[in-house]
């Protein structure tokens, strides 16, 4: 919308707001997102403001296009990877942020990338173990007004502004998700996956956790209260495992990968 009282919206608020950062440190230089005192996603769901603001929808359009065209092309060659969840508020000096190091470094000698949202606590633990073995470290930030941009031991990462085209990369560019204790976000992720596999959008991806005694209780409730209701189905139970061994985890996520390599399903014409 143009005219003597508006500007167009996307250049506006481009003026203001920092774009999300591709970095890659096998290049000389890179940089970090910046941290935003408000974000695009919320501005997009926010329904309330002026007229303007609804006739801005469109020109979004382009740039959730831009967005997923740049996840796409920087992480199309990356190799076989795992996606890893867990709360950004781990400290460095918790037993979870160990765990979070040695699953990076398991998955890296086993040959695979390691996804992370690329924030601090778990993801950063995960990012470390994997880089500091040798890896391909990979950070999918979002913008969030509370929470630092990229960590310091992400080798490849995108900075994004939507949570969904964001999600997108964790499922197209991993061969499983792996989930340590963690919060809304980590949950929101977990379901998603699951969601997923349960509805046949993707096929043959193991999703583990790992801590017995943090998920126990939610994996309790599945299997007598949910079930009980019949909100879900016996079978919905078995589509991810809960253990407390990282090596256990590298061999689930490596019996997947060869089941893919072997049968790898259908393909589009």
């Amino acid at each position: 919308m143009t005219g003597p009282h508006s500007t167009d919206p996307l250049k506006a608020e481009d003026l203001t707001t920092p774009r999300p950062t591709t970095i890659d440190k096998r290049r000389p230089e890179h940089r970090d997102p910046a941290r935003l005192s408000s974000t695009t996603d919320q501005r997009l769901l926010d329904s309330r403001g002026p007229v303007d603001w609804v006739h801005s929808d469109a020109w979004r359009l382009q740039r959730i296009q831009a967005e997923f065209i740049e996840g796409f092309s920087v992480l199309a060659e990356i190799p076989r990877a795992v996606t890893v969840f867990g709360s950004a508020r781990t400290p460095e000096d918790h037993p979870d942020y160990a765990t979070g190091m040695a699953l990076g470094r398991a998955l890296a000698d086993a040959g695979y990338a390691v996804i992370t949202g690329g924030g601090p606590g778990i993801m950063e633990a995960a990012n470390r173990g994997c880089a500091e073995a040798g890896g391909l470290s990979v950070g999918l930030g979002i913008e969030l007004p509370f929470e630092q941009g990229l960590n310091p031991w992400v080798d490849l990462g995108v900075g994004f502004r939507y949570f969904f085209a964001r999600k997108t990369m964790f499922v197209k560019y991993a061969q499983a998700f792996v989930c340590l204790p963690g919060g809304f976000g980590t949950l929101d992720e977990l379901f998603e996956a699951l969601v997923l596999v349960q509805t046949g959008k993707v096929t043959r991806f193991p999703v583990v956790l790992l801590g017995s005694r943090y998920w126990g209780g939610l994996v309790d409730w599945l299997r007598t209260t949910a079930l009980e209701h019949g909100v879900i189905s016996p079978k919905d139970v078995d589509l991810f495992t809960v253990t407390d061994d990282v090596d256990d985890v590298v061999a689930i996520v490596e019996k997947g990968f060869q089941e893919l390599v072997e049968d790898p399903g259908p393909v589009e014409p």
